[in-house]
């Protein structure tokens, strides 16, 4: 028995292969930064996409939507200068009433308030 013992003693060890982990860590690192700039990139192209003008401008846009149930919501869209209150179902699309008149220049709405990140973060560490 202790032949054997003597034997796995002496047997040399597998070869670990060297690892450079500043060369893997830089590689990691610039991986991880490709894919945030691809990341960016798409969200540009989209939003640059998105904001771009037919021939003739946008001349129809929803304004508001409310859903009423499952399957029904009123809309209020704005089509060349025209407020039009709509009902979208289940059997289709119906004009519920037409604003006369120019609609609104501006919208009153609440301004929003913004809480910076790190403040929220500061209240959570101040609870516990």
């Amino acid at each position: 028995m202790s032949h054997v013992w003597t034997t796995l003693a002496r047997a040399p060890m597998a070869s670990v292969p060297d690892i450079n982990v500043t060369g893997e860590l830089i590689r990691v690192v610039l991986s991880l930064g490709g894919i945030v700039v691809l990341i960016f990139a798409a969200g540009w192209l989209t939003r640059r996409l998105q904001s771009r003008q037919f021939i003739g401008g946008r001349r129809l846009r929803c304004i508001e939507s409310m859903p009423i149930s499952a399957r029904e919501r009123v809309l209020l869209i704005e089509a060349d200068g025209k407020r039009l209150l709509v009902g979208v179902g289940a059997g289709g699309v119906r004009a519920l009433h037409v604003y006369e008149g120019a609609s609104p220049v501006a919208e009153t709405q609440s301004p929003v308030v913004v809480t910076p990140f790190a403040e929220l973060l500061g209240r959570l560490g101040r609870k516990s």
